[in-house]
């Protein structure tokens, strides 16, 4: 109130009862004034008997993933002694996951990189009969067993992985302060250096005038290895979304810089992992495809 560290917090309870002239009654309730530690919440509902008492810490409609991946990290902090090195385990371990399907469709992709120049061929001398051309590729596909469709499963199966890390990271109070090495001192926040003052070295903060003049190196970084993955992947054979596929990584970059640095971090992280996996299938499916694709 005016400045002040005042807060006003309202209850009802349904818990209501009508009382006879002459007569009393009392009743009892709970106030919880403390931190929302993930822990401590679940200790007082399971020895208060407090159904639901942990959803005091909104984990949003992910919350049957959200509250283990936050298990996970607390775990791995109390391995590790730090929370960004926990993010780092824990998208390896998530990587391990879901290397089965991502290993498919990987393997279906550098396969369709292989297939670019005679799906081009195609293009060019069927440009005038787009149902012949659109036969020929899709035989193509089937005659080297790839599925165009099959390279979007990695990215929609971590959706929820992504948006559930997002959570832990912005609303556990367990993130707040939590160091990662270098100039990261709080990964809920967004990385402290900027591009656009030469790292500190102007003494004026351009993110006043606008967020989008705010650009850390660990963002950069995140671009930097989106463009290395694309450069793995099959173009987009129409050229207009050719086009928008070669702006992803500027565009992506610029709209994590806002994001906190602990989610840029595992975006980054999880990127590289992807680029080497990418690159060891291509190396092992290259000769596989050739020999395919003559024949």
């Amino acid at each position: 109130d005016n400045g002040a560290d005042r807060y006003q917090v309202d209850f009802v309870s349904t818990d209501v009862s009508t009382v006879a002239a002459g007569a009393t009654a009392a009743t009892t309730t709970r106030l919880f004034a403390g931190a929302k530690e993930v822990t401590l919440l679940d200790a007082y509902e399971k020895s208060l008997g407090l159904p639901n008492f942990d959803k005091a810490v909104d984990f949003g409609w992910f919350y049957w993933l959200t509250k283990p991946i936050f298990y996970a990290l607390d775990w791995l902090y109390h391995l590790t002694g730090n929370f960004g090195v926990a993010i780092l385990i824990f998208t390896v371990f998530a990587k391990a996951v879901f290397f089965p399907l991502a290993n498919k469709s990987y393997k279906s992709m550098s396969r369709m990189k292989q297939l670019s120049p005679k799906i081009t061929e195609i293009r060019e001398r069927l440009k005038d009969d787009p149902q012949k051309m659109q036969s020929e590729i899709m035989g193509v596909y089937r005659s080297s067993g790839v599925n165009p469709a099959s390279g979007c499963l990695p990215m929609v199966v971590q959706i929820p992985v992504f948006f559930s890390l997002y959570k832990v990271i912005f609303v556990t109070i367990e993130m707040r302060h939590a160091p990662f090495f270098g100039w990261i001192h709080d990964l809920s926040a967004v990385d402290p250096t900027n591009v656009f003052n030469l790292f500190g070295l102007i003494p004026v903060d351009p993110a006043q005038y606008s967020h989008f003049l705010h650009l850390g190196v660990w963002p950069i970084i995140m671009g930097i290895t989106m463009f290395l993955q694309q450069k793995l992947n099959p173009a987009p054979p129409d050229p207009v979304q050719a086009r928008l596929f070669q702006f992803m990584p500027i565009i992506f970059t610029f709209m994590l810089s806002s994001f906190p640095a602990g989610l840029v971090i595992y975006w980054s992280w999880n990127n590289l992992l992807t680029i080497a996996q990418q690159w060891t299938i291509m190396r092992r499916t290259a000769p596989t495809t050739v020999a395919t694709a003559r024949s």
